[in-house]
């Protein structure tokens, strides 16, 4: 029979073989072992021959594809073997070792780690709430009126709608002012890092969501010149000495009297550029008086006590701080974007 010839002179040629590299060892896969392979050829052809062949055959033919997948199989792992011993003897145990890469801290993360450390110097404290609130610690506390379009669908992102009682993503961290004042007594000087919620459309200048650093100080006789003092000092701080400040009428819920802060830019150092429009100043915070409202809504007096409160977005402070002009980068995990913050320090 021609077949079983073959089959002979096949396994003579499979147990003769040897392979010193992948080349020869892929060479004879590809001869023995893929769909158009003799294997496999020689199966087609065993389907042509008598019934009575098929009997003799089917058992020499089995042990044929057995032996030609054992010797693959062999071969792989002497040369596996070959290549660790080789690069065994090619390794100088003497040289140094490689050290792992290091990754680096998030922008958002060194930046907010930059203005906590600021405040520490002024004795304030860090204190965290949680990002699901009800209605009354993110509005009706913070002096919010009933109609107040904050309370819109289209600005909130509401979990559950109940009759008095709305549960929704936080929409600042003013909320932990609030779950602070109800459950201390005063004096309080803390700020509250964390990440709010607002429904907007996700552009280059806003998403729909951020970070936020807030700041309260409550206590006897503070005023509106402590508040100027102490964010003064921090810009100083923040962007330097000679940094400009200055301070525009506004109006918030929760203080009163009210106040926007601007710095001078400092992409362009006042002079003007596209991100102050031109005019050398951006805005980088809100601020005021606490609205005596809220401190009695909180369970103090507001005829003892005042204060201060102020808030600011985390993401707008690391643009001005990195001439990062795309919110989007922050949240996207672009390696390209965070590999250039490898150099800051953790």
């Amino acid at each position: 029979m021609d077949i079983q010839r073959r089959i002979t002179e096949y396994t003579e040629e499979i147990n003769a073989f040897n392979a010193a590299t992948a080349e020869e060892v892929e060479a004879f896969r590809l001869r023995f072992l893929v769909n158009k392979g003799i294997v496999r050829s020689l199966f087609e052809e065993f389907k042509t021959v008598s019934t009575e062949e098929k009997r003799v055959l089917g058992q020499v033919l089995n042990k044929f594809k057995q032996l030609a997948e054992e010797k693959h199989k062999t071969l792989l792992d002497q040369l596996e073997q070959g290549v660790d011993k080789s690069a065994d003897s090619m390794q100088d145990l003497t040289l140094p070792g490689k050290g792992f890469a290091l990754g680096s801290r998030h922008p958002l993360s060194l930046v907010r780690k930059e203005i906590v450390e600021i405040f520490k110097k002024l004795g304030f404290i860090v204190t965290e709430g949680p990002e699901i609130e009800d209605d009354w610690h993110n509005f009706s506390a913070l002096n919010f009126p009933e109609e107040h379009p904050a309370r819109d669908m289209q600005d909130t992102f509401f979990i559950e709608k109940k009759a008095g009682n709305d549960i929704a993503l936080r929409t600042h961290t003013s909320s932990v002012q609030v779950r602070m004042m109800e459950m201390g007594k005063p004096p309080f000087r803390a700020i509250m890092p964390g990440r709010v919620y607002r429904n907007e459309a996700i552009s280059a200048r806003a998403h729909c969501f951020f970070h936020q650093v807030e700041g309260l100080y409550v206590d006897e006789g503070v005023s509106f010149a402590d508040l100027k003092q102490t964010l003064f000092y921090f810009v100083q701080e923040l962007y330097g000495d000679g940094t400009k400040v200055r301070f525009r009428p506004s109006y918030f819920p929760f203080t009163e009297p009210s106040a926007e802060m601007d710095i001078s830019c400092s992409i362009c150092k006042g002079v003007g550029c596209n991100l102050c429009k031109g005019s050398g100043w951006v805005e980088i915070l809100g601020c005021g008086m606490v609205d005596p409202n809220v401190l009695e809504n909180c369970g103090i007096d507001s005829k003892e006590y005042s204060g201060f409160a102020f808030g600011m977005g985390i993401e707008r402070i690391t643009n001005l701080k990195y001439e990062v002009k795309d919110l989007r980068l922050f949240s996207e995990n672009d390696i390209r974007f965070l590999k250039q913050f490898e150099t800051e320090i953790i």
